[in-house]
């Protein structure tokens, strides 16, 4: 089983989202926010990362996509937005991009799919 961390600071998404992802298959540990996820990275092996970008609390998607390629670099990392690509900061190389809303047959998708590189998005 794919062992995935899903960060997001929305208790609701983050709840429903991670009952979808277990149904997909997947082995669901959640962070509530960035110092969350990055604590965790550290101590724990992970294939997938999922983050929203833009999270309270001073740790961003950008800085969780990072400790998770240098904790752990094989891990495929999905940052997730709801912002154009335009507006967003430049991605980390090995981070694909999922606008919000998205569909969770788009994140399974996403994991599913063979290169985790950058992805236009709108």
């Amino acid at each position: 089983m794919n062992r995935l961390l899903y960060v997001e600071d929305d208790e609701l998404l983050r709840e429903v989202t991670t009952l979808a992802l277990e149904s997909a298959g997947y082995d669901v540990v959640q962070a509530g926010n960035g110092v969350q996820a990055c604590a965790l990275l550290e101590g724990e092996g992970f294939d997938f990362v999922v983050s929203d970008i833009s999270m309270p609390g001073g740790v961003t998607g950008l800085e969780v996509a990072v400790a998770a390629q240098q904790a752990q670099p094989g891990c495929r990392t999905i940052l997730v937005s709801g912002y154009a690509r335009s507006q967003l900061p430049e991605l980390p190389a090995s981070a694909h991009l999922l606008a919000k809303p998205y569909m969770v047959r788009d994140l399974v998708a996403a994991l599913d799919a063979p290169s985790a590189g950058s992805a236009p998005a709108a």
